[in-house]
């Protein structure tokens, strides 16, 4: 049997380095170089404005004074509780420009979603949007905000602003005003980037309980140069589609940090519907969309998608979950670009691995991740002690090792001692490698749901679930569902004596979860399968259940 070495390298793509030269800076860095050297190019398109490199720097800038006027300090936590909108990227620059930690929100998130993250971030300042502004407001008391920032969903936009913000609170601040100060200089703060943090980002990880990757500035910039190298992006040529949430891991280091780290325009989407992102790639020419299957799936299933032309999309990357093959040649065959499947997790920043962009499709092997990324190690261990190194074709846990993986887990050293064990980031994830050195994924981290490409961690549904006043078992699992792929449902044993309905529990539940995470069918039992400690066997239950969907 070949080395790993031997073996990972054997089809590397002969356009790309297999070790890259990173720079030792900061993450603002590379705005800071990108605003120098191309001022005037557009940085934000969005509803019709458009926004430049140097604005987004000077805006960055005005904004890291403004929260250092707050009291920010260095390594002080500020949320970004913000959807797509131009907002995001000048505040998320901002913070770190400040010497501050940021730890973004899904805007999906509810109050008890929200009022966990800001209370384990221990955040000092919230930024969000005047319509989420109820759902921080709801749970402040709780936490150690002592400053919430607030802007509208269309202050940076050309639109008609008829939502206004009321600042006749305590401790509440506008965006704007904070940023009317002109010729603001950011503090001048001194980052290490191999160990001062740029990012706490939560994730249910393998085990599924909700902590906070600490991801530092090398993590995250050389993520973005490795990625970047990898589509062999063009400087100041590119323009990308950045449709992905940029809360999320995937969005934030391929749509947001990519591209300002080759001077692109980005076309910002507030939300993904396939009719305006089909628009936006013809008016914009777009050349670079990363994304997921769904947003792939929907574009060819819209009707009209024969009356746009789409022809400059050069590349786009598919994560998150597993890209039909079915999905990709077609989709291949109406833009005329490379569609590559790829692999991550929030705890490398996130990306691993990625098919080799080549549109000869030489290098395309249906149902592969691709091979790691420069400077990123792979390999398959025995899923069982993670001691022994399996060889090609065997099926075991994926291990990686890389400059972009996660300093560990935010206050939670079991967990951190969990995943990183010599150096290697266990994920938790089964796979196996081919003898050109590509990989697959064979199934999945335990027991994780995916609803339309989102992760859904059964413990955190589960715990709500006992908080009813009926439910004394319970066990949540993925149903097979042939648009979503997967719906959260719910087994459910109620307390003797007590009686509560289906209804009553979803409805109890739901309001508490973000809307992707909410239970869609609950089926009531006597008993539930135990394991001989006592835990609820979740594999069994849903294996019955795929069981029961596949036959006749």
């Amino acid at each position: 049997m070949p080395t790993e070495e031997k073996i990972w390298f054997q089809s590397w793509p002969s356009d790309v380095s297999k070790h890259l030269n990173y720079p030792d800076v900061p993450l603002f860095e590379l705005l800071r170089q990108t605003a120098k050297k191309h001022p005037k190019s557009t940085a934000i398109s969005y509803l019709g404005r458009e926004i430049t490199y140097e604005e987004l720097d000077v805006l960055s800038d005005q904004f890291a004074a403004a929260l250092a006027r707050l009291g920010v300090e260095k390594g002080d936590r500020v949320a970004l509780f913000l959807p797509n909108v131009p907002q995001f990227a000048l505040t998320y620059y901002g913070v770190l420009k400040a010497g501050a930690v940021l730890t973004a929100i899904s805007p999906m998130h509810r109050e008890r979603e929200v009022e966990y993250q800001l209370g384990d971030s221990e955040a000092k300042v919230v930024v969000t949007l005047d319509s989420l502004f109820p759902v921080v407001e709801a749970v402040l008391q709780k936490t150690r905000i002592n400053n919430t920032v607030l802007t509208s969903l269309k202050e940076f936009s050309n639109q008609p602003i008829s939502d206004k913000v009321d600042m006749q609170r305590t401790n509440v601040y506008s965006l704007q005003q904070m940023l009317k100060r002109k010729q603001q200089k950011p503090p001048e703060v001194e980052v290490n980037p191999a160990n001062d943090l740029a990012a706490i980002q939560y994730t249910g990880g393998t085990t599924g309980t909700a902590k906070g990757a600490m991801l530092t500035h090398e993590n995250l910039v050389t993520n973005t140069i490795a990625f970047a190298a990898w589509i062999h992006g063009k400087v100041a040529k590119e323009t990308f589609l950045t449709a992905l949430p940029l809360f999320h891991i995937y969005g934030m280091t391929t749509s947001l940090n990519v591209p300002i780290s080759l001077a692109a325009k980005m076309v910002l989407i507030p939300k993904f519907e396939p009719a305006k992102v089909l628009s936006a790639i013809q008016t914009h020419r777009v050349s670079v969309f990363c994304g997921v299957p769904t947003m792939y799936q929907s574009l060819l299933a819209n009707p009209d998608l024969g009356k746009y032309a789409l022809t400059s999309i050069r590349v786009c990357i598919s994560g998150a979950s597993p890209l039909p093959p079915q999905v990709q040649k077609q989709f291949m065959d109406i833009t005329g670009g490379f569609l590559a499947e790829g692999y991550g997790l929030t705890e490398a920043s996130p990306v691993t691995h990625c098919s080799p962009v080549d549109k000869t499709m030489q290098t395309v092997r249906i149902g592969s991740i691709g091979l790691p990324l420069p400077d990123t190690d792979a390999k398959i261990v025995d899923a069982e002690t993670g001691l022994k190194t399996l060889g090609v074709g065997e099926i075991g846990e994926l291990a990686v090792k890389g400059p972009q993986v996660m300093k560990g887990y935010w206050r939670q050293p079991n967990e951190t001692t969990f995943v990183l064990r010599g150096g290697w980031l266990f994920t938790g994830d089964l796979a196996c490698m081919d003898a050109e050195g590509y990989f697959y994924i064979t199934d999945r981290k335990k027991d994780l749901i995916k609803y339309k490409d989102y992760s859904v961690y059964p413990r955190e549904i589960e715990d709500i679930l006992y908080e009813h006043p009926a439910v004394q078992l319970c066990a949540v699992i993925g149903k097979p569902d042939q648009m979503a792929g997967e719906i959260p449902k719910a087994i459910v044993v109620l307390k003797e004596g007590a009686a509560a309905s289906a209804q009553e529990i979803i409805t109890f539940v739901n309001a508490k979860v973000a809307s992707y995470k909410a239970i869609r069918e609950i089926e009531f039992r006597a008993d539930l399968p135990l394991s001989s400690a006592g835990k609820v066997l979740r594999r069994i239950l849903h294996d019955a259940e795929k069981a029961k969907a596949s036959s006749p």
